[in-house]
């Protein structure tokens, strides 16, 4: 669900027009818009992270129009639109940018132009690459920053972001990130970031993950038992923990993973997250990534 942000007479004294001489003196221009995002969670949490920033926005169009000179004002407005939609959440927006004084003789009004553009579509998401678990349990996520660890080539990222989250995939594979940023530009996804960080380097010494910064934490299919205390550490009050990966059952059934040391045991997942609120616990022969595979999976909350 979206919903419709209007504003209107942004003001703007901007070099603009076709003569050398109406570039050299600013002018007063007006922008109106109205563009559409993915905001519904602010009806209810009241957090300025759950919507778009209008003031941002505002001074984003001003940095355009003021810090640049243009001759014609559909470029004006095209820069402007281009730029709103590559580096905020707008899935579709309506432009009116006006000169409210023309050199012209016999119009008293304004002149302009207005424009409606929206994002591409992002590619289709096949849902048979994704976790059965994290589209079940989609609304029980808090909204904000997400957290993606192992994230490789970020099909969870993807999708998150696509749903309104910011992400901040991290892995050691560099050609997988890259991979993912290539994938999100394309699909006009600004919300995505990654890094490259090395998280087995030390087993006495996990990497810091940072303390409070995570909304939500995904983990799948990736097992490495000493970084459970950071990435406790990193979740905020209040946010999620979403971890599935295999159990030594599909070791013993199916020979895979070939190392049992990757496998958990019976509810060791839930002594790794012990002192969470256990939203969702189970462990079975489940549905992932179109096959059957034996995992645990958990959804639990920091209090």
């Amino acid at each position: 669900m979206s919903s419709s942000i209007v504003l209107k007479g942004i003001q703007l004294a901007a070099r603009c027009g076709v003569t050398e001489t109406e570039r050299q003196q600013p002018q007063p221009l007006l922008v109106d818009l109205i563009f559409r995002c993915s905001n519904q969670s602010a009806f209810q949490s009241d957090h300025i992270s759950d919507t778009v920033d209008y003031g941002t926005i505002t001074q984003r169009i001003q940095d355009i129009g003021e810090g640049q000179t243009f001759s014609l004002i559909e470029t004006l407005a095209e820069r402007i639109c281009q730029a709103l939609l590559h580096e905020f959440p707008i899935t579709r927006l309506k432009i009116w940018v006006r000169k409210i004084s023309p050199p012209l003789k016999n119009i008293e009004g304004s002149v302009g132009v207005q424009l409606v553009r929206s994002r591409k579509p992002m590619a289709s998401i096949d849902l048979k690459h994704l976790s059965p678990f994290l589209i079940d349990q989609l609304s029980r996520l808090p909204q904000g920053t997400v957290l993606d660890v192992a994230t490789g080539r970020g099909r969870h990222a993807i999708y998150l972001a696509s749903k309104g989250f910011s992400v901040h995939g991290i892995d050691r594979d560099t050609g997988a990130l890259n991979e993912l940023q290539q994938q999100a530009q394309a699909a006009g996804l600004s919300s995505i970031t990654t890094e490259c960080i090395d998280l087995e380097v030390n087993p006495q010494q996990p990497p810091d993950l940072g303390t409070a910064l995570y909304d939500v934490i995904l983990g799948f299919f990736y097992l490495y038992r000493p970084l459970f205390p950071q990435l406790v550490n990193a979740l905020k009050p209040g946010g999620v923990i979403m971890y599935e990966t295999f159990l030594l059952d599909n070791h013993i059934h199916r020979q895979h993973p070939r190392r049992k040391e990757f496998c958990l045991e019976n509810n060791e997942l839930l002594m790794l997250l012990q002192g969470l609120r256990i939203l969702h616990y189970d462990e079975g022969d489940h549905e992932s990534f179109s096959t059957r595979t034996f995992t645990a999976r958990i959804l639990a909350q920091k209090p």
